[in-house]
C-alpha cells in the first residue's frame, strides 16, 4: 500500500475524520514538516523514537466534538463531554481539554492527579475503573468529583462505606452492560456478558444496584453509564445500546418514582489507521443518533430529558500524532510469493502495543527527504525480542531506503504512550507538542538511567 501524503493530509476544519495526518502535516523541500516543524529539526534536537503532537489539531477536534454535542442537545437537557484520559493524558493535554470545555474521564490516581495539576476543578472530572483502591476513593472526595463510575455491587458499598466513614456524599454513575457489544477486536467490546466491566441488566444486577445506591444515605444516584467497546465504526450499535440505557432509566423512574438525572454513552468512537479502513462518522453523526435516541425516550415515556455525556478520547487524541523512528537495520526475506524487505526501527512494541495485541494495522512514511518513486514490499518491525514485536505489517515503501533514515507513522496518539512500557529495559520516548513553528516536551523521554534508577541494587553493580 503506498502512502500518498498529500491526499491524506488534507484539511479538515469541521474535525471530520477523513485523512490519517494531522491536518498541519506537510511535504517541504522533500521533508515531513508537523506544526511549521521540520522533521530534521525535530530529530536533532528531541531523538528518536519521539511522539509528536499538533497541538492545533487535538483543539480542533475536540472543539469539533463539543460543538456537535452542544448543537445535537441544544434542546434536551444539555450534554457534555468528558475527554478519555487513559487515551493520553499529561498536563498539557488536561489543560487543553480544559481550555476547549470538555471535562476529563480519569480511570486512576495518576490520571486524576493529572487531570488537578493541569488546573481542572474536581466537578469537571469523572473517576472510573472497575477496581478503585480506597486511596483513590478518597483522592476522589477530596476533590469533589462530579461522579464515581460503578462498575460493581461490591464497588458500590465500599464507596458507600468511605462516604458513610467522612460524613461525605458520593455521586454515583452507574455502569451496565446492556448486552450490545462492538469493537474491532474481542478484547476491546466491553458490554457482552463474560468480561470484567459493568453491571448487566440481563442478570438483574444493575436493577439492584440502583435500589442499593437510592437506599444508601451516603450515595446519590446520578446516573447511568454504558461502554458498548473500542474503535466502533457504527452508528447503530450507539443506537441501539442508548435504547437499552434509556428503557433501564424509565423503568426505574416507574419502580421508584427517581428520575436519574444523566446518562452518559460511553466512548469507543473509531478512528482510520489506514486507507484501507472506512472512514468513521463524525461527531455530528455520532451526536444526532444519540440525540434521537434521547428525544424517542422523552416521548415514549413522558420523562424530563437526562443531561447527556459521551466519553471521545481515542478520535481526538489519536490522529493528531506522528511518531518519528529512525530505521536500523534492513534484510530481505525470500518468500514463496517473491521477497519481503523487514525494516528495523529504534522503537516498537514498547512504544505501540497495540499491533502486537490487537492484530491493528497501520501505515508510514518516509520523513526525512523525498521518497524514491519505486517502493517495495516492506514489514517495518522494532527492536524487541519478540517475532510478534510489528509496527506496521505490510506496505510498500520507498525502494532507496537505508539506515538513518526517519519513517513516521501516524494515528499513534492514543495508547502509544499510554501503554507503553520498559519491554527489554528500553527506556519509554517523550511526548513533543508542535504549534506554530515550535516544539516543546509535555512529556520527557526517560532514560536508560531512568529506569535502571528503580532497581536498589544497580548503583551497587
Amino acid at each position: 500500500m503506498a502512502v500518498n501524503l498529500e491526499e491524506l493530509a488534507a484539511p479538515e476544519p469541521d474535525g471530520s475524520p477523513v485523512g490519517l495526518w494531522p491536518t498541519s502535516m506537510r511535504r517541504q523541500a522533500g521533508e515531513l514538516t508537523l506544526g511549521g516543524v521540520p522533521t530534521s529539526q525535530l530529530i536533532a534536537q528531541a531523538g528518536t523514537p519521539v511522539f509528536v503532537v499538533d497541538e492545533a489539531d487535538v483543539r480542533m477536534r475536540a472543539t469539533a466534538w463539543k460543538r456537535a454535542m452542544d448543537s445535537a442537545f441544544a434542546g434536551l437537557a444539555g450534554a457534555d463531554v468528558f475527554y478519555a484520559g487513559k487515551a493520553f493524558l499529561c498536563v498539557a493535554v488536561a489543560r487543553w481539554m480544559h481550555d476547549m470545555g470538555l471535562a476529563i474521564d480519569t480511570c486512576t490516581e495518576g490520571e486524576l492527579r493529572t487531570a488537578l495539576a493541569a488546573g481542572v476543578p474536581g466537578s469537571r472530572l469523572g473517576l472510573h475503573g472497575n477496581s478503585k483502591s480506597r486511596a483513590e476513593i478518597e483522592l476522589g472526595l477530596d476533590a469533589g468529583v462530579s461522579h464515581f463510575v460503578i462498575d460493581s455491587l461490591a464497588e458500590l458499598a465500599l464507596v458507600e462505606s468511605i462516604a458513610a466513614r467522612r460524613g461525605d456524599v458520593a455521586r454515583i454513575v452507574l455502569r451496565v452492560t446492556t448486552g450490545v457489544h462492538a469493537g474491532g477486536h474481542e478484547y476491546i467490546s466491553t458490554a457482552h456478558e463474560d468480561q470484567k466491566f459493568g453491571l448487566s441488566i440481563a442478570s438483574g444486577a444493575a436493577e439492584r444496584a440502583i435500589e442499593e445506591t437510592l437506599a444508601a444515605e451516603h450515595l446519590e444516584l446520578a446516573g447511568l453509564h454504558s461502554h458498548i467497546g473500542s474503535q466502533i465504526v457504527n452508528v447503530a450499535a450507539f443506537a441501539v445500546a442508548a435504547k437499552a440505557l434509556l428503557d433501564l432509566r424509565a423503568r426505574t423512574a416507574k419502580m421508584t418514582d427517581h428520575v436519574i438525572p444523566e446518562v452518559d454513552f460511553g466512548g469507543g468512537y473509531g478512528v482510520r489507521y489506514t486507507v484501507a479502513d472506512a472512514v468513521p462518522p463524525s461527531p455530528e453523526e455520532y451526536a444526532r443518533v444519540l440525540a434521537a435516541a434521547v428525544q424517542r425516550h422523552v416521548a415514549d415515556s413522558g420523562l424530563t430529558p437526562p443531561r447527556v455525556s459521551v466519553e471521545p478520547g481515542r478520535s481526538i487524541i489519536a490522529p493528531s500524532t506522528v511518531t518519528l523512528y529512525r530505521v536500523g537495520t534492513i534484510k530481505p526475506v525470500v518468500l514463496d510469493d517473491g521477497v519481503r524487505r523487514y525494516v528495523s526501527v529504534d522503537g516498537g512494541m514498547s512504544d505501540n502495543i497495540r499491533p502486537a495485541l490487537y492484530g491493528a494495522d497501520y501505515t508510514a512514511a518516509l520523513a526525512n527527504r523525498q521518497p524514491s518513486e519505486e517502493c517495495v514490499r516492506t514489514r517495518i518491525v522494532g527492536k524487541h525480542c519478540e517475532s510478534g514485536d510489528v509496527v506496521v505489517k505490510d506496505l510498500a515503501l520507498s525502494a532507496d531506503l537505508g539506515p538513518g533514515d526517519v519513517l513516521a507513522v501516524p494515528v499513534t496518539g492514543a495508547y502509544g504512550r499510554s501503554m507503553a512500557s520498559n519491554y527489554n529495559t528500553v527506556p519509554r520516548p517523550g511526548v513533543v507538542a508542535v504549534r506554530d513553528g515550535r516544539w516543546r516536551w509535555i512529556l520527557r523521554p526517560e532514560s536508560v538511567s531512568d529506569v535502571l534508577a528503580l532497581d536498589p541494587d544497580w548503583a551497587h553493580v
